[in-house]
């Protein structure tokens, strides 16, 4: 029985591997897998740039910089996004701030010439180089960064936390501007020295504290795009170009069995019209295009109710006989899936029985023909209460 291999979270670097290992190693077994601490990776490291340096720089107009101060008594968080002025410096207590500095690579030559040892990175995936300089217990809180960085020592002492456990919880704080995590319970400590070097993969929680006195820390980020930024942006450039005269076509057209129901066969014609839309599976597909469709070429918005109507206030009116006129500027779909019905209204989606879902988009003003059960009501209450259905009385009454 082969061993399990094993992968020791720290290491000892030199001028020579700066990584404690070649690089070939480092991406086989740590890249974007597990976090690493390499000791001395820049043995007798001298920072390119001082404090004093940063933070003419975080004075510059075009400048990414941020200053944050944590107020320990009330653990209260205040985020100033530059530029920034020596007012603002001014005005930071003794302990418990931070400056963060972005693109310093991009302002500083010296800084710039940090990035020559991780060469064996493709160009194209390195970000840039943020430097933060922090004050005694100065830091920006527990927190996880969905891109690999590369946390290089500079100046003084930080004392970092990490969880390297799968299933730690990763909720932000609702009260704090930063994204910090709610619940933070390390797995690892260590003390950072200049020279030394913490290289954590996304999504893994960490928390770094200047200790001692000042610190300085520089950090080597990749570029990750997310998945919805890339599709956004190829979407965007098919788009361009694709002449305007391409458009959705149904020349297979047959008479609408079921008002308002987006059928396989108008899914197959979107599939056919969209470049990549074989990627998608049918669900993806009807829940994308019944919320588009929906929208597509709506002018207005309806107005919400200004007091909403309750289930009993509801029931009471439908009791008496007022049927439900649908707003003129309200637009209705609906489409049967799996053993599931969704009703799309101006680019909402509803979970709807198929008859309900049909009677809304057949009748512009519908009265209930039998009993309603819970869902049914709670469907017809939410449009009333957003404004597509408005009850009318009987003219009975």
């Amino acid at each position: 029985m082969t061993p399990t291999p094993t992968f020791p979270i720290e290491v000892r670097g030199s001028a020579s591997q700066p990584l404690g290992m070649s690089p070939a190693r480092f991406l086989r077994d740590y890249w974007q897998k597990r976090p690493l601490l390499i000791r001395g990776a820049f043995p007798d490291f001298e920072p390119p740039l001082q404090p004093d340096d940063l933070a003419g720089l975080a004075c510059e107009p075009a400048a990414l910089a941020r200053l944050i101060v944590h107020d320990p008594r009330r653990d209260r968080w205040h985020v100033n996004s530059g530029p920034l002025s020596e007012a603002d410096f001014a005005r930071t207590p003794d302990s418990h701030w931070t400056l963060l500095v972005q693109d310093v690579d991009k302002w500083d030559a010296d800084v710039a010439r940090l990035l020559e040892p991780f060469s064996f990175l493709p160009s194209w995936r390195v970000d840039d180089v943020m430097v933060s300089y922090a004050e005694p217990e100065g830091g920006v809180g527990a927190h996880v960064d969905q891109y690999d960085v590369f946390l290089l020592q500079g100046l003084g002492q930080r004392h970092w936390a990490i969880s390297d456990d799968p299933l730690a919880p990763k909720a932000f704080r609702p009260d704090v501007e930063l994204k910090q995590l709610a619940t933070f319970e390390p797995t690892h400590e260590w003390l950072l020295q200049p020279g030394d070097m913490l290289y954590l993969p996304p999504g893994v929680p960490h928390d770094g504290i200047a200790f001692g006195g000042p610190c300085m820390t520089f950090s080597v980020g990749m570029r990750a795009p997310s998945q919805a930024e890339m599709t956004g942006d190829l979407a965007d450039y098919i788009a361009d170009l694709l002449p305007d005269e391409l458009r959705y076509a149904d020349p297979d057209l047959k008479p609408a069995r079921a008002t308002g129901e987006i059928d396989r066969a108008a899914l197959a014609r979107i599939s056919d019209a969209l470049p990549f839309a074989a990627a998608l599976d049918e669900t993806l597909l009807r829940d994308w295009f019944g919320r588009f469709i929906t929208r597509y070429r709506n002018a207005q918005v309806v107005a919400p109710l200004e007091r909403p109507l309750t289930d009993a206030a509801l029931k009471k009116q439908l009791a008496a006989g007022a049927s439900l006129l649908r707003h003129p500027w309200s637009r209705l779909a609906w489409s049967q899936g799996k053993g599931s019905c969704t009703l799309y209204v101006s680019g909402q989606a509803h979970a709807a029985s198929p008859a309900l879902a049909q009677a809304l988009c057949e009748q512009r003003a519908w009265r209930p023909s039998g009993p309603l059960d819970e869902l049914e009501l709670d469907l017809l209450r939410t449009l009333v209460n957003e404004g597509h259905l408005l009850p009318r009385k009987s003219r009975r009454q």
